[in-house]
């Protein structure tokens, strides 16, 4: 862990001298060492970097020739099988004892400088609370995807305004936005990402922060842009069509996810799709996702639906 040390102060109002929590951050990828590149280069001008980065990718070409030649911390490379959740679990169990603090980062999220501070008050700040997502400020996952260049124009903009005030919570969740999450270790214990989700885990991101004990937030502690990058067409609809019912019709009954949130995933996706698929968007296969849909509801009825069945679609 680095040797940087940070002032606190105990109730009473005596100054401390504590150990900064580590830092690890974990990025599944596939396919995108161009985003990973990015990403590094951020993290390596964070005005608090952070300790280990652990890229967990599926062959080592999938990852960035080399780290910034000015990064402050450790970069370790896993491979083994494609799959959102069992790549977090592999980047998961290479990470240090001393680290307090665990980030999962999407390969083409971007951070503003500050966040890994911002991260450290937000915790140091809110005892209750075991994991965090930022603020974004902006989604390419909305639309056709955000460009690397007008992620950083849209970073360079925020780190140039108005200096930030006081880390803030703004809502409770029951799960966090897995494209930006961070989750104290000492709430994690064995806690891993389950892996009956496979591909791109679809809803994963509320399955695993929804069984961290404590309390979850949205805060303005930390913020970044979420390129969304779409790589061509889609070419996979019917399988994401089909996780788009079985995953939350799982997280369901398995307990992680509330009746409520899993209708209105259930309900919102097969209306978008089977209503745009009259007039698709050129990047999305809406009739693919339909189709995936409509299966999915059929093995529903006859009590085959489950996650792992996109793998044979």
């Amino acid at each position: 862990m680095s040797e940087a040390t940070r002032r606190r102060r105990d109730r009473s109002g005596r100054g401390l001298n504590l150990p900064a929590p580590g830092i690890g951050i974990v990025v599944a990828s596939s396919g995108r060492p161009d985003h990973l590149a990015a990403l590094l280069d951020r993290l390596a001008n964070q005005t608090r970097p952070p300790d280990i980065v652990v890229l967990s990718v599926v062959t080592p070409t999938d990852a960035p020739d080399r780290a910034p030649p000015h990064a402050r911390f450790r970069v370790e490379i896993c491979t083994g099988p494609q799959g959102l959740t069992a790549q977090r679990n592999r980047g998961l169990d290479r990470l240090r004892g001393d680290t307090g603090i665990v980030a999962f980062l999407d390969d083409d999220y971007l951070p503003a400088l500050d966040a890994l501070d911002g991260m450290v008050r937000a915790f140091d700040a809110f005892p209750q609370a075991n994991g965090l997502t930022g603020r974004l400020l902006a989604d390419g996952i909305h639309g056709t995807g955000l460009a690397i260049k007008t992620a950083l124009a849209l970073l360079w903009d925020h780190e140039n305004g108005p200096p930030p005030g006081p880390p803030r919570l703004l809502s409770r969740v029951e799960g966090l936005y897995g494209c930006n999450m961070a989750v104290r270790v000492s709430a994690l214990g064995a806690l891993r990402f389950d892996e009956r989700l496979p591909l791109y885990g679809w809803q994963e991101d509320i399955d695993f922060t929804s069984r961290i004990p404590g309390g979850k937030f949205v805060t303005d502690a930390f913020t970044g842009v979420h390129c969304g990058t779409k790589q061509g067409r889609e070419r996979q609809g019917l399988r994401l069509g089909y996780s788009q019912i079985a995953n939350p019709f799982y997280l369901r009954r398995k307990g992680t996810m509330s009746r409520t949130l899993a209708l209105r995933h259930m309900v919102r996706n097969v209306l978008a799709n089977h209503v745009r698929a009259l007039r698709p968007e050129p990047w999305i296969d809406r009739k693919g996702r339909a189709s995936g849909n409509r299966i999915a509801l059929f093995d529903m009825l006859t009590g085959r639906i489950a996650p792992e069945r996109i793998l044979d679609l």
